[in-house]
């Protein structure tokens, strides 16, 4: 690296995410304070909801494919009685409903009933893309489409009232990647007879990472790049073969010594992270490498 060159961090950042702020917002305000444009985030939150936005940077951008997928947990208030059309409290009320008589026992069933491996509806202010354009885009210039409904698993799903706050209910949720919890909140109105929306939205964990290590965006915290693959299979190697990686060689299973379908997280015996390996016919092939030659 050239004398006075800025070094780039490698590794992930757990952000606490503000309101008012887009998943790009933070990356724009990640890479001024990191100083390098190689930062990415593993999936979008609404610019409305707070809490967990996990960030790539340096090599790490390259990790992020393997955090997209991992499960989700939120809380939230779902206020009964009302709709709006983007099913939170950004939207416009589009109906009212009398639902005072719902009980919180009534609540609670309907929650459940509403948990499981589901079909799902994206909003069409979301960032679903539809015949190469993103839905929320169409639905500024008044366009609605119909969408597929896509699978996604709902874990946990529970409701309880808020003391002091007649129609609203707080909501825990844990669920699949590309689940809306603004859908569950509006599902969960018309199971009850009637409507509702959604508000004060936060992200509390993606897979492993939580609120208890996230950091304001103005300081980011850089996690080990091992931290993005944690939740793979993992793999040590000697020095002979961790030099094969770090050349992205395919390898034999035995030689690589994994074992299972993969991927693999490949690391050398002081724990540092190389690659990350999938199967290829009868071997191994590297899906991604970090280290450096």
């Amino acid at each position: 690296m050239p004398r006075g060159q800025p070094v780039v961090p490698d590794g992930i950042a757990v952000i606490d995410k503000p309101p008012g702020w887009t998943s790009h917002d933070v990356v724009a305000k990640a890479r001024g304070v990191l100083g390098t444009r190689k930062v990415g985030h593993s999936g979008t939150l609404d610019p409305d909801a707070t809490g967990v936005l996990v960030l790539g940077v340096g090599r790490a951008t390259r990790l992020l494919r393997f955090l997209t997928a991992l499960a989700k947990s939120y809380e939230a208030e779902i206020v009964l009685g009302t709709e709006t059309d983007t099913l939170d409290s950004a939207g416009r009320v589009t109906a009212r409903h009398e639902m005072a008589a719902v009980t919180e026992d009534q609540a609670r069933l309907a929650a459940a009933s509403l948990a499981g491996d589901i079909l799902q509806v994206p909003p069409m202010v979301s960032a679903v893309k539809v015949g190469g354009r993103r839905l929320h885009q169409l639905a500024r210039e008044g366009v609605e489409v119909e969408r597929e409904a896509r699978p996604v698993t709902v874990h946990r799903f529970e409701v309880a009232a808020v003391p002091g706050y007649e129609g609203v209910l707080r909501a825990e949720v844990d669920c699949s990647s590309g689940t809306y919890v603004r859908v569950l909140a509006a599902d969960l109105g018309r199971a009850l007879g009637g409507g509702a929306h959604l508000r004060n939205l936060r992200r509390v964990a993606v897979g492993g990472f939580g609120l208890a290590e996230a950091r304001p965006v103005e300081s980011p915290e850089i996690l080990p790049m091992a931290r993005a693959v944690e939740h793979l299979d993992g793999v040590r190697v000697g020095p002979a073969v961790a030099a094969d990686v770090t050349h992205g060689r395919v390898l034999d299973l035995d030689r690589l010594g994994a074992v299972g379908a993969g991927p693999w997280a490949v690391h050398d015996a002081d724990g540092r992270l190389l690659a990350v390996y999938e199967r290829f016919r009868t071997g191994a092939k590297p899906s991604v490498v970090v280290a450096s030659v």
